[in-house]
C-alpha cells in the first residue's frame, strides 16, 4: 500500500491518519498553503506552518482549531514524522514531507523557484516520492527575468498614466498582488496603488508578518473619485470582470500578470491588452530541476499538465513516473483564492 493515496476527500495517509490539503471535510488536514483550491473549510483541524496561519484564520474561521509548526520541524502524527518546507509559492506556503517506514515521500504542493521578497525561497527536498504540481508542465513554459516583467508593468503603469487613464492590472489576491507591491516598492516608486477590495484584508495579514519588506500604499478602488484613479495603477482579481466593480475602468487599459500570459492565444481569448508573464507557479525547467534535485525514485504528477511531465520524466530520466488524480486547480483563471464577493458592488 502507498503511503499516500488519493480518496473521496483528498490524499489520504493511513499510516498517519490524515490527508493533505483535502478537498472534502475530514478529521486532520495537513494544509501546503492558503488558496482555496488547497484550504477548504470544514475539516476537525489543520496542521499548517506559522507564517500561513494568519491567511489560513482568514480563510477558514475563527473557530478552526490550527496547529502550527515552523519550517523545518518534526512532528510525530501516527506511526510517521511529518515536517514543513518553504515551498516559495506565496507566503506560508510550505512542501510537506512525510517518513515513514524507511521511505520519505515529499508532497510539493503549489511553488515556484524564482525569487519572491514576499515569502521563504523554495527548499529542495530529497526523498524517494517525490509528488509534485505540473501547472505550468510543458516545454512552452519558460519564464522571464521577474525584474524584466516588473519593468514591463512599470512601463505599463506610466504610459497609463500619460494617457489620464487607469492602468487596470488582474492579478491574483493572494500572493501575485503583494509580490508586485513589493517589488514595485523595492524600485523606490512613491505611488499608492489602488485595488479592488479583495486584495485589501490579505495584503493587510502580509504587511503584518514579520520580515515583510515594504510595499506600496494601497488605497480602495471603490472608494476613490474618479479623478484619483485618473492614471493610477489599480489591482484587481480577474473573477471581479463581468461584475458592476468593473465598469468605472471601461476606458482603462487592461494588463493580466499570469504565467498563461506566456502564449499569446490566452491573452487574446481573455480581451487583455497587456500580458505580463509573471507566475507563482515552477516553469518547464524549473520542475525538472526539482525533479533531479530530489533524487526520487518515484514521481507523480498532480493538476496541470501532469501526463506530459510524468511522460517525459519516464522517457528522459528513467524514472516511474505516473499522474496522481486530484481536485486542486493550480494557477487558473477562474481564481481560487479570495472570492470577489469581498467586494461591495
Amino acid at each position: 500500500m502507498a503511503l499516500l493515496e488519493p480518496d473521496d476527500r483528498g490524499l489520504w495517509c493511513a499510516a498517519g491518519g490524515f490527508h493533505v490539503d483535502p478537498w472534502a471535510p475530514v478529521p486532520r488536514a495537513l494544509l501546503t498553503h492558503g488558496h482555496g483550491d488547497h484550504a477548504r473549510p470544514g475539516s476537525g483541524s489543520y496542521l499548517s506552518v506559522i507564517e500561513g496561519a494568519p491567511i489560513l484564520r482568514r480563510r477558514l474561521g475563527d473557530d478552526a482549531t490550527i496547529q502550527t509548526l515552523a519550517y523545518g520541524e518534526r512532528l510525530s502524527i501516527g506511526d510517521t514524522t511529518v515536517s514543513l518546507h518553504p515551498a516559495g509559492h506565496v507566503l506560508g506556503s510550505a512542501q510537506v514531507r512525510i517518513e515513514h517506514a524507511g521511505e520519505t515521500w515529499v508532497v510539493t504542493g503549489d511553488y515556484k523557484r524564482d525569487r519572491d521578497p514576499t515569502c521563504a525561497p523554495f527548499e529542495p527536498q530529497r526523498c524517494d516520492v517525490l509528488v509534485t504540481e505540473a501547472t505550468f508542465a510543458l516545454p512552452i513554459y519558460r519564464w522571464p527575468d521577474p525584474a524584466r516583467v516588473i519593468d514591463e508593468i512599470v512601463a505599463f503603469w506610466d504610459e497609463a498614466r500619460d494617457a489620464g487613464v487607469p492602468a487596470l492590472l488582474f492579478c491574483y489576491a493572494l500572493g501575485k498582488a503583494q509580490r508586485i507591491l513589493a517589488e514595485l516598492a523595492a524600485r523606490g516608486i512613491d505611488r499608492p496603488v489602488h485595488a479592488h477590495g479583495a486584495m485589501m484584508g490579505i495584503t493587510d495579514v502580509y504587511r503584518a508578518s514579520p520580515g515583510m519588506p515594504p510595499m506600496l500604499e494601497l488605497r480602495s478602488a471603490t472608494d476613490a473619485k474618479k479623478k484619483e484613479l485618473e492614471g493610477a495603477l489599480v489591482l484587481s482579481p480577474l473573477s471581479a470582470r463581468g461584475t458592476s466593480w468593473i465598469r468605472r475602468f471601461s476606458k482603462a487599459r487592461s494588463g493580466f500578470a499570469s504565467g498563461w500570459m506566456q502564449v499569446r492565444g490566452d491573452r487574446r481569448r481573455r480581451a487583455i491588452d497587456r500580458g505580463f508573464v509573471l507566475s507563482d507557479h515552477a516553469d518547464w525547467p524549473a520542475l525538472l530541476r526539482t525533479i533531479d534535485e530530489s533524487g526520487a525514485s518515484r514521481v507523480l504528477a498532480t493538476h496541470g499538465f501532469a501526463d506530459a511531465l510524468a511522460r517525459y520524466v519516464r522517457e528522459t530520466r528513467g524514472i516511474d513516473a505516473g499522474v496522481l488524480a486530484t481536485r486542486y486547480e493550480g494557477e487558473a483563471g477562474a481564481e481560487p483564492d479570495v472570492p470577489v464577493e469581498e467586494e461591495a458592488p
